[in-house]
């Protein structure tokens, strides 16, 4: 086919959640001109293939691109949530992309959009209907599809699946039309939590559940990211115990024991160390709804799934071909390789807050939108790593808090902390009456801890190097 030439001054590989939330606000602060490119038929990458009872494990408020709010500003007044801000679903967060996509950045004029594509490389993509190649001349390319996004309706098992085997992702759990022997869940993280819970809320005996957990997890309680004043004991409080426990820890497992004391961490069983973190967050609800599985396995990861039994690294499980087997074991963040920022004509956003990749997308669009040296640039944007051990706190917090107190020194980045509203925080703390002694206390807690924690997050990190 003919190879077409196109020119621009942003050529964005990705038009998922972190290529939306950078987009948005490049268009906010430059005149620039934009070309997306992506292999889904709509905006919101893994959204497209997410399974159908997902929802965000986070408050709606902290979600989406800068100019366009996603939530709808209600808490939830029933569910596992309930007292709780809403956690939009999978299938209003892939409207909401749509939405932004139709009314706001293809009106600008100053982007196109080319969707059911395949990037090549160097400015080249085909799409994938037609064969139609097209050549991008371009200042600036953006990778926002580096955090790639695991999911388990395309997720390969790296196990093996005996014929006859009932296996399915949890995306095809909704389509029983019938009650099987018992239901085997594969993976102890989100996923795995996510599947036990739509399990259990649609009506499935906890007995006939058996949960395979490779590895336990600390999990972040839900109550602590709340972002209105209602919640400020919660979420600030949270941050000074957090501060807290650090700098006062006298061991590594000692501070994991008092960062669960403060109600930082929560955990499934309290007498199963954990030795995993990806920073899932949860309900206390969700949590003791959790708790009601009972047969839960740990053995290691799985070998092999047979139609009588399954082997794992440490052992064996019985099962039978009547049971169904649900593949939560894909990993959500499938590349996790650190690469500067900014490096030359090639942006790669990156986490630089923890837990938050599309506040992350959008403060480095802000970045380069504001800032000229590339040195300044990947100063203001270190990369935040994303956790898989609990040694790995370790290395993602002290990150994060280096990073907000360069922020913090910088006046026009406070500001526009305070005005987008995907920070979230910054706008609780300027609206804190400072006549209040109890939250001025709690303010107080945070500012003393800090330093002396991020001096014992780096003895920790030395110690265990």
């Amino acid at each position: 086919m003919g190879d077409t030439v196109l020119k621009c001054d942003y050529l964005v590989v990705g038009s998922g959640a972190v290529g939306m939330a950078f987009v948005d606000t490049l268009l906010s602060e430059t005149d620039a001109t934009i070309i997306m490119v992506d292999r889904y038929a709509a905006p919101g990458g893994h959204w497209n293939v997410a399974y159908p009872f997902v929802t965000l494990h986070q408050p709606s408020q902290f979600y989406g691109v800068s100019s366009k709010e996603l939530s709808s500003g209600r808490k939830d007044k029933t569910g596992l949530n309930a007292g709780l801000y809403d956690l939009a679903s999978g299938a209003q967060v892939k409207a909401y992309f749509d939405d932004v996509m139709r009314h706001t950045f293809l009106p600008s004029g100053r982007v196109q959009y080319f969707p059911m594509c395949d990037y090549q490389g160097d400015g080249v993509f085909t799409q994938i209907l037609s064969g139609k190649t097209h050549t991008v001349e371009f200042k600036k390319t953006v990778d926002a599809t580096h955090l790639k996004t695991s999911v388990p309706s395309t997720h390969t098992p790296n196990f093996e699946i005996e014929d006859g085997v009932r296996f399915m992702p949890l995306n095809d759990l909704p389509k029983l039309k019938s009650a099987p022997d018992g239901y085997v869940i594969i993976g102890g993280g989100k996923t795995g939590i996510d599947a036990c819970l739509w399990l259990l809320e649609s009506g499935a005996d906890p007995d006939d559940m058996t949960w395979i957990v490779s590895r336990d997890a600390w999990l972040l309680n839900r109550a602590n990211t709340q972002p209105s004043m209602e919640f400020f004991e919660n979420t600030m409080g949270a941050q000074a115990g957090q501060f807290e426990s650090i700098a006062n820890a006298t061991s590594f497992d000692d501070m994991y024991d008092r960062l669960e004391a403060c109600g930082y961490f929560l955990r499934l069983d309290t007498g199963v160390r954990p030795t995993m973190f990806h920073g899932a967050t949860i309900s206390t609800a969700e949590l003791e709804e959790l708790r009601k599985v009972k047969n839960i396995v740990r053995m290691g990861r799985v070998s092999r799934v047979g139609k009588t039994e399954i082997i794992l690294a440490g052992g064996t499980v019985p099962t039978t071909p009547e049971v169904v087997h649900i593949d939560c074991s894909a990993g959500a963040i499938a590349n996790v390789q650190i690469k500067p920022v900014f490096d030359g004509n090639t942006i790669t956003p990156q986490t630089v807050r923890s837990y938050q990749p599309v506040f992350s997308a959008a403060f480095i669009a802000h970045i380069e939108a504001a800032y000229e040296s590339e040195a300044e640039k990947n100063k203001l944007c270190a990369v935040v790593p994303l956790p898989n051990s609990t040694q790995d706190y370790l290395h993602m917090t002290a990150a994060m808090m280096m990073n907000q107190f360069h922020w913090g020194q910088d006046k026009s980045i406070r500001a526009w902390l305070l005005s987008n509203r995907l920070d979230g925080f910054s706008d609780m703390i300027a609206r804190l009456d400072k006549n209040d002694k109890k939250r001025m206390a709690v303010m107080g807690r945070l500012r003393d801890n800090a330093f002396p924690a991020m001096a014992k997050l780096q003895q920790f990190i030395s110690e265990l190097s």
